[in-house]
């Protein structure tokens, strides 16, 4: 992935020119105090000489000085503390330059009293030492005044007779960034009315005079009572689900709408003014769990300079796949996806928002299902690094067509892996779901294959590392329940539930993708990698609370219908099979499923036999067997006895 060049030139720009221009007033000044300051009863005539001789050399160095110690990099009103260091270093560098000016080329020149011949003039050490305090002063003295200005405009602030009162959730940075935009700029119509924060030194303290009032526990109650603002803003970029939840409970029982800061993740990918980024709390926000925050360029360095490939490009996990990629420069990023449409779409993002270079970059329409069109792929672009996210996963949709839900997820992925080893590619990753676990669907059946071709290419093709990442559902993604949630409750309800017992594991589409990066260089190959996903959510409790973040009243304004389960769905999810140890990884909240090795001829007879009939079309048939290979005791497979199973359908 190219990135932009720097070019090597000066660092000016043309918004620099007012700077330079007030900087040299400030130098010229203080230059010509440190004489006056000295000199208090009258300037000796000779030091008179020496001040206008090199008045303007001093002015001209100390501002090329400046200019290479960067002063001129940014506007006044940003500067920040690592600034003020830059200018002390600066102004003693411009200090000692003017010394040594003054004693190589010795401007200015008197007969000695003497007669010993002529003498050059130098500067006291009492006009340097005041040059240098005097220059410190104003040059970092109009830069703190221009930075103090835009953050409180000298009038002061003053709300606009109908701004809305604000209580800022979180008094640390993200807290204090949003307060000093609302400062700054009136025009938003918002008013701070004090902050709340779960820290206890932070209790009673005031920033730019706003009081932190309380906390987000026991007395959050109190504080919305007290100061009855219009709206509360979640100012933790990196809150924890429990806060939001908590928060938002506590200001839903009043009627006060909360809006929260985005998260890191859309902090990183979007830009702008802050408190216009401020959105209404989402169920994602609420989930109770704590993020999973990985840095995705320090853990993806592996990627850097190699080609990756990811396969369902245009899907919701592929998407984001390509975009954190994009952020850790692979050499080139193949984006591989049959559905037209969402291939074009995130091509063009990553072109036109993520600024990838097109040379660094391929999008290749074309089918996981058929084998020489992926052989002729991977000839041609060479991929090091291949993840394999492409599959349905509609549950119902998939009952009503398991054969092409078996040959997509199940057989597609054994063709991936074949022509992956064949390849030589180095990393092989598929991008598994926790349906595969004591699978009761096809859609789940399907994926437990995929796994059985993971492991099985593991033993084929030792030279490529294979892995399987095992995760949840995914909020946001075109198979999760939140979206058809979202349009039931849009047009009025009812809000359908399969059983009020129904849970499920959620997490989001970042967390997903930062999950599948990592582990695909935490195996050595063969291995399945799960998260730690904490507690399941109920999935009548989701729906309420979607409700409710729509400013609805659950069963009152929008009903909630229970409509029966679908056949062989399960009321619980797990993440590991019976037959399954669980093992740690050197990552917290990343498990491993460690399972006896599968014999590879016996896997490689039970896929040829799914494949007959998916060759045939043999919907009934196919049902049948996968079914029976999901609920047959695994320990056949294990000893190579899949013929037993076979003879008892």
């Amino acid at each position: 992935m190219r990135r932009r060049q720097r070019t090597a030139v000066f660092p000016l720009h043309r918004h620099s020119l007012p700077q330079l221009a007030i900087d040299g007033l400030l130098v010229a000044l203080a230059y010509y105090l440190a004489y006056r300051l000295r000199f208090d009863r009258g300037l000796p005539e000779r030091y008179g000489e020496l001040l206008n001789a090199t008045i303007g050399w001093t002015v001209a160095m100390s501002l090329v000085v400046f200019a290479l110690f960067r002063l001129y990099q940014r506007w006044w009103r940003y500067t920040r503390q690592r600034d003020y260091v830059s200018i002390v270093q600066a102004v003693v560098v411009a200090t000692l330059a003017v010394a040594g000016y003054v004693a190589l080329f010795k401007p200015v020149v008197v007969s000695s009293s003497s007669g010993a011949g002529d003498v050059a003039v130098s500067i006291p050490t009492g006009v340097l030492g005041a040059f240098f305090l005097l220059t410190l002063a104003l040059v970092g003295g109009a830069r703190w005044a221009a930075h103090a200005v835009y953050e409180r405009p000298l009038a002061g602030f003053r709300a606009n007779k109908d701004a809305k009162g604000v209580l800022i959730v979180g008094a640390g940075d993200g807290g204090q960034l949003v307060l000093r935009e609302i400062l700054r700029n009136p025009a938003l119509g918002l008013a701070p009315v004090g902050f709340v924060d779960d820290d206890p030194t932070k209790q009673g303290q005031r920033i730019d005079g706003v009081k932190v009032l309380g906390t987000t526990k026991a007395d959050f109650a109190d504080v919305l009572e007290e100061v009855a603002p219009d709206e509360v803003t979640i100012a933790v970029p990196s809150a924890p689900g429990t806060l939001r939840a908590r928060v938002v409970r506590a200001c839903r029982e009043k009627g006060i709408p909360v809006r929260t800061l985005p998260t890191v993740f859309e902090l990183l990918q979007t830009g702008g003014n802050l408190v216009r980024q401020v959105r209404e709390v989402q169920v994602e926000d609420v989930l109770g769990r704590e993020p999973v925050l990985m840095d995705v360029e320090k853990h993806g360095r592996y990627l850097e300079g190699e080609v990756v490939m990811v396969t369902g490009a245009g899907g919701s996990i592929g998407a984001e796949l390509c975009r954190q990629i994009a952020r850790v420069r692979p050499r080139r990023l193949i984006l591989l996806d049959h559905a037209e449409d969402n291939l074009f779409s995130i091509m063009r993002e990553l072109l036109d928002d993520r600024h990838v270079h097109p040379d660094g970059m391929a999008s290749v329409l074309a089918d996981c299902k058929e084998g020489e069109r992926m052989r002729e792929v991977f000839a041609e672009h060479r991929p090091t690094v291949v993840f394999h996210a492409a599959a349905y996963k509609h549950v119902g949709l998939m009952e009503l067509n398991p054969v092409e839900a078996v040959r997509n997820n199940a057989i597609a992925t054994r063709l991936m892996t074949r022509v992956a080893g064949e390849a030589k590619v180095r990393r092989f990753v598929l991008v598994s779901t926790d349906k595969a676990v004591a699978p009761a669907t096809v859609m789940g059946a399907s994926k437990a294959l995929a796994e059985y071709a993971i492991e099985a290419a593991t033993t084929a093709w030792p030279d490529t590392r294979y892995t399987a990442v095992r995760f949840g559902n995914v909020l946001g993604s075109s198979g999760s329940v939140v979206p058809i949630f979202r349009r039931q409750i849009a047009r009025g309800g009812p809000v359908t539930v399969t059983d009020p017992r129904m849970k499920r594991y959620f997490m989001t589409i970042p967390e997903a993708v930062q999950l599948i990066l990592r582990s695909g260089n935490l195996g050595a190959g063969g291995e399945i990698f799960v998260l730690d996903m904490g507690e399941p959510v109920a999935i009548i409790q989701l729906a309420r609370d979607m409700i409710e973040l729509s400013g609805l009243r659950p069963d009152d304004d929008v009903a909630i219908e229970i409509i029966g389960p679908r056949p062989g769905e399960k009321f619980d999810e797990e993440l590991f099979n019976p037959f399954e140890r669980v093992q740690g990884t050197p990552v917290e909240k990343i498990q491993r499923a460690e399972r006896d090795p599968m014999d590879p001829f016996a896997v490689e007879a039970m896929f040829n036999e799914i494949q007959l009939l998916v060759l045939e079309g043999d919907a009934a048939a196919l049902a049948v067997k996968v079914a029976e290979l999901s609920a047959v005791n695994r320990a056949a497979v294990v000893h190579g006895d899949v013929s037993g199973a076979s003879a008892s359908s």
